[in-house]
C-alpha cells in the first residue's frame, strides 16, 4: 500500500517548511516475477522447438512395394489428424467428388511420406485435404483453366497451382497411344526430361523446375476426359509415367494414382504407360500404381518391357 509522509523542516524560529514525500512500495509479489519468468521462458523455448523442425525436417520415404506401407514411419501430421480431415471429408454433399474409399487409398500414400512431394493433375473438391495431409511438403496442382487455378489460389492461401494447355481431345487417344509406342525409342522415350521433348503426349509448359523434382505421389484426377472433345487424361498418365521413371533422386518408387480409372481412355493409358505389372490395387474408379525409377537408363525404349515379354510368350504358344 502507497503512503504519504509527512516532514516538517525548521529553517529559523520562525519559519517552517512542510515537505511531502510519495512513499514507494519495497515489497514486491515475488509470485508475479516468477509467472512472468516462467512464461517468458515457455515462449522462448516454443519459438527455438518452432525455427528448429521448420529449419530441418524429417523427410521420410517409403521403402517398400506395396499399396500400404507397414512399416512404422515418421509423419509431420499426426495419424489422429489425417483420420479427422478424412472423416469429416466423407461428409461431403458434393456429387462429383472423389469416393471415401479412393480418398483413403491416396490419403495413405500421401501420409506414408509426407512431407513428401505430390503433384496433382486438376483442381477439385480434394484440393485443400491434399494440401492438409502434407503440411511441411510440397503438394503442387496442375489445371487446364486459368480460372479455376485464380479461383482457388484466391480461396487457398499459399496454393501452388499452375495452368497448361492440352493439345489433345478424347475422340483421337487411340491414334496418339499408337504414335507414343511407335515413338518410344525416340521422341517418346520412357526416360527424358520433358520440357524438351516434342512427343505429342509429353506436357512440355509446366514451370521448368517441376521437372527436375523427384516427386513421391502423383495423382491424374484431371483434365476433363468424359466427352469426345475434352482434352482426355492420355498425355497426364503419359508424362506421369516418364517423371516416375527419369527421377534421379528421392525415392526409387512413385505412386500414380489415375482417377475415374472405369473409363476406356484412363484403363487403357494406364495399362500402356503405368504397366500392368505395376498395378498394385485397384477399385472401379481408381488404379493405384508404384512405378520404379530406370535413371540413367536413358536408352530404355519400353514402357512395359514386361507386356512385350508376356506378348511375345502367347505368340510362341499359338505357333505351336
Amino acid at each position: 500500500m502507497k503512503t504519504n509522509t509527512t516532514t516538517t523542516t525548521t529553517t529559523n524560529p520562525n519559519t517552517k517548511l512542510i515537505l511531502f514525500h510519495h512513499s514507494i512500495p519495497t515489497k514486491q509479489n515475488p509470485g508475479g516475477l516468477f509467472l512472468l519468468a516462467f512464461l517468458s521462458l515457455s515462449a522462448l523455448a516454443f519459438l527455438l522447438t518452432l525455427y528448429s523442425s521448420l529449419s530441418h525436417p524429417t523427410h521420410t520415404i517409403p521403402t517398400t512395394h506395396s499399396p500400404i506401407p507397414t512399416t512404422t514411419q515418421t509423419s509431420s501430421l499426426p495419424r489422429e489428424t489425417s483420420d479427422a480431415l478424412l472423416y469429416y471429408y466423407s461428409f461431403s454433399n458434393q456429387t462429383n467428388r472423389m469416393s471415401d474409399p479412393d480418398a483413403r487409398a491416396v490419403a495413405r500414400a500421401i501420409t506414408s511420406c509426407s512431407p513428401c512431394s505430390v503433384l496433382v493433375f486438376g483442381l477439385g473438391h480434394e484440393t485443400p485435404l491434399w494440401r492438409a495431409l502434407n503440411p511441411r511438403g510440397r503438394t503442387v496442382f496442375i489445371d487446364e483453366s486459368d480460372y479455376f487455378v485464380s479461383r482457388y489460389e484466391g480461396r487457398h492461401a499459399n496454393l501452388e497451382a499452375y495452368e497448361v494447355q492440352y493439345a489433345t481431345t478424347v475422340s483421337e487417344f487411340k491414334e496418339l497411344v499408337r504414335t507414343a509406342k511407335a515413338q518410344a525409342g525416340s521422341e517418346c522415350r520412357p526416360v527424358q526430361n520433358l520440357l524438351f521433348s516434342d512427343c505429342r503426349l509429353g506436357i512440355n509448359d509446366m514451370p521448368n523446375q517441376l521437372y527436375e523434382v523427384d516427386w513421391d505421389v502423383i495423382l491424374v484426377d484431371g483434365p476433363r476426359g468424359y466427352y469426345p472433345s475434352a482434352p482426355g487424361r492420355m498425355s497426364a498418365i503419359f508424362t506421369a509415367g516418364v517423371l516416375a521413371r527419369s527421377k534421379r533422386g528421392g525415392s526409387e518408387r512413385t505412386h500414380v494414382f489415375v482417377h475415374d480409372f472405369e473409363r476406356e481412355v484412363e484403363r487403357v493409358c494406364g495399362e500402356e504407360f503405368l504397366c500392368k505389372e505395376n498395378l498394385v490395387e485397384s477399385t472401379r474408379s481408381l488404379a493405384h500404381y508404384v512405378v520404379e525409377r530406370v535413371g540413367d537408363r536413358s536408352g530404355s525404349s519400353e514402357f512395359c518391357p514386361g507386356k512385350t515379354v508376356g506378348h511375345q510368350v502367347q505368340q510362341q504358344r499359338r505357333q505351336r
